[in-house]
């Protein structure tokens, strides 16, 4: 046997709102975003899931997100654990900038590839660009070859598979209910490890904010099933606007 394991992305930001590149800006949730981590939070207390472990990316849009739904779960005493490994994949130099513009100035196939394709990463910040993550305190423990200038989704799966290994997966295998609060790309990464999905898949898949997938797990961690909680039209409409986030506004 083995835990079931909640993966919940962020509440909408307040990039995500401005349709900006976010990566690992440390931007905090929206009016909207709040309210729909408060609504993951009743969702999974629907469902009858009482998480037992938690884990979080560094950043403030997940931590809070996190608060809102164990407030909700009248949990917020319980134990969570915060890795910058869960962190947003690297966006490198498109961090900042608007989606939409960007589309604009490279052309939809270019940005498409930047933002979707597996394994090729958008343009690398510079060593002394001040958005680069060596001048945040939060990393400071953390070795310098080891804080990206970009990245691409098959670094961001290399990077979250070792806090998979190491800290997430012993919990499931001890029978323990986990839940993780994280961001779009270091979910579809752990979504193609658990699903098996192919590199071609995995590109079109997209993860709504704030809405919780259940995963039912074998006994070697393989997905048995998957499920998002709450009205099926809701989510893939959630769905469908993270696929559109880099058409042209009006």
């Amino acid at each position: 046997m083995s835990g079931k394991l909640l993966l919940v992305r962020h509440g909408q930001s307040t990039w995500n709102l401005e349709n900006l590149f976010t990566g690992w800006t440390d931007v905090d949730l929206s009016p909207q975003g709040v309210e729909e981590a408060r609504a993951a939070g009743r969702e999974i207390a629907r469902a009858g899931l009482v998480p037992q472990m938690v884990y979080t990316s560094v950043l403030k849009r997940a931590i809070r997100t996190e608060w809102l739904i164990l407030e909700e779960l009248d949990l917020l005493w319980l134990q969570v654990e915060r890795d910058w490994r869960l962190n947003e994949r690297h966006y490198g130099a498109l961090q900042g900038l608007d989606k939409a513009q960007t589309v604009a100035q490279y052309g939809a196939a270019q940005v498409q590839v930047w933002r979707r394709s597996y394994d090729t990463p958008p343009p690398p910040l510079g060593a002394d660009d001040p958005r680069h993550p060596r001048f945040d305190r939060r990393y400071a423990q953390v070795p310098a070859q080891q804080l990206p200038s970009t990245e691409s989704l098959k670094d961001t799966l290399a990077r979250v598979l070792p806090c998979w290994e190491q800290r997430i997966a012993p919990q499931l295998r001890a029978d323990r209910d986990v839940m993780i609060v994280a961001h779009g790309n270091s979910l579809r990464a752990l979504v193609k490890m658990l699903d098996g999905l192919s590199e071609d898949a995995i590109v079109e898949l997209n993860i709504p904010t704030g809405i919780p997938l259940l995963y039912e797990l074998d006994a070697k961690l393989g997905a048995r099933s998957s499920r998002y909680l709450g009205d099926a039209e809701a989510v893939k409409a959630a769905a469908e606007a993270v696929r559109r986030q880099t058409e042209k506004r009006a």
